[in-house]
């Protein structure tokens, strides 16, 4: 079928979906997978799977469950992909993105990717297909990369690599100094850590207010904070208000200690309620585009946000109090600062590497963890 004929059969589908106003299932020609002419992956299989679209309102709801098997056609190892999907630009909830970290794609081998994601699409979003993947970033071994970078996936992969680097290099110390047994006992004590650290959701958004627990009058709370061992940057004062278990317009005063530029700081959140117990709430960004940080100045970042945290399905966490920690830092000439591995037990999740050789452990035992790690 030619690129005409699918755009024809995907708007008559569309049409069709809203005379119908029912789910229906969607069909290769509804997805439109974009890769540019020197792209160093190519795509090998699509299986839309059971992918469907729904009518609601005036909005298509768009469940996507798709599987792609793409190629590196590079000449490098390959270390992440990230994928931009969209079914309309402008629309809340239009785009979304896929990560795949802790990747170690030799030439010419094919990789999986899944794609599982909710999306929405007005019903009157003119002709074509109903969806579009295209490629944000490949970063290589040794930290080459490729790509458009409009999601900034270039930061995010390289953090993930830089992570995925310094935890294979320390459990591989481990394997060296006291073999598969102790290795063994360094799987068993990851999987234990995340099994115990009590599970949090964060709800953000941008330059407004989410909805709170009712009745809770706002107060201002102040933050504490964790020195992260070597970090370029440390975080010296901070605030937000608070009101049952929504944290709005959080403000946080860093200092750039390091002899270089910054222009992007990540800090970690530890919320602890009113029952004592502390949950790890994950990284939360700070605003692109917003900081460009000299050496030796200050700045603030996280202005214009509203965080709102729960649990087991959406009970909220009624906030204590809050320490925060800068979690990794970005300069302005595109290196890149993680936490050493001694920071990371009492604050940080474990990382996108570290769960990876964790599950492997416990699905196939230490011997695949060995075998893996070698082939760094």
């Amino acid at each position: 079928m030619s690129m005409c004929s699918k755009w024809i059969a995907a708007a008559a589908f569309a049409g069709a979906m809203a005379l119908s106003a029912q789910d229906a299932p969607l069909d290769h020609s509804s997805i439109d997978i974009k890769l540019p002419s020197d792209s160093p992956v190519s795509l090998l299989r699509t299986d839309v799977g059971p992918s469907r679209a729904t009518p609601r309102g005036g909005a298509m709801v768009i469940d996507l469950h798709m599987a792609l098997s793409l190629r590196n056609s590079d000449a490098r190892n390959i270390r992440g992909v990230t994928l931009l999907v969209t079914a309309q630009e402008v629309t809340p909830g239009g785009k979304a993105s896929v990560a795949v970290p802790s990747l170690n794609v030799a030439p010419g081998q094919a990789f999986p990717v899944r794609i599982d994601l909710r999306l929405l699409r007005p019903l009157q979003a003119g002709a074509g297909p109903l969806v579009q993947v295209s490629l944000d970033g490949v970063l290589f071994e040794g930290f080459d990369f490729y790509g458009p970078n409009r999601l900034n996936s270039r930061r995010s992969m390289m953090v993930w690599e830089m992570e995925a680097e310094r935890d294979r290099k320390y459990f591989k110390s481990v394997l060296a100094s006291a073999g598969p047994d102790g290795l063994q006992r360094e799987m068993l004590d990851s999987l234990a850590r995340q099994d115990e650290r009590p599970r949090i959701d964060v709800r953000m958004s941008r330059g407004g207010r989410v909805v709170t627990s009712a009745g809770e009058p706002e107060r201002m709370a102040r933050f504490a904070f964790l020195k992260m061992p070597g970090a370029p940057v440390e975080a010296i004062d901070g605030w937000a208000e608070v009101a049952g278990n929504e944290a709005r317009t959080p403000t946080i005063q860093v200092l750039n200690r390091s002899s270089r530029p910054v222009r992007y700081v990540e800090i970690g959140w530890i919320v602890k309620d009113r029952q004592g117990r502390e949950f790890l709430a994950g990284s939360v960004p700070a605003a692109e585009g917003d900081l460009l940080l000299p050496p030796g100045q200050k700045g603030r970042v996280l202005q214009d946000t509203a965080l709102r945290f729960s649990r087991n399905a959406g009970e909220p966490v009624a906030i204590g109090s809050m320490t925060g920690f800068v979690s990794h830092v970005e300069f302005a000439d595109g290196h890149v600062w993680v936490p050493g591995r001694a920071a990371l037990s009492a604050v940080m999740a474990p990382s996108p590497e570290e769960q990876r050789l964790a599950d492997l452990y416990r699905t196939k035992g230490v011997g695949a963890v060995v075998e893996e790690l070698r082939k760094y």
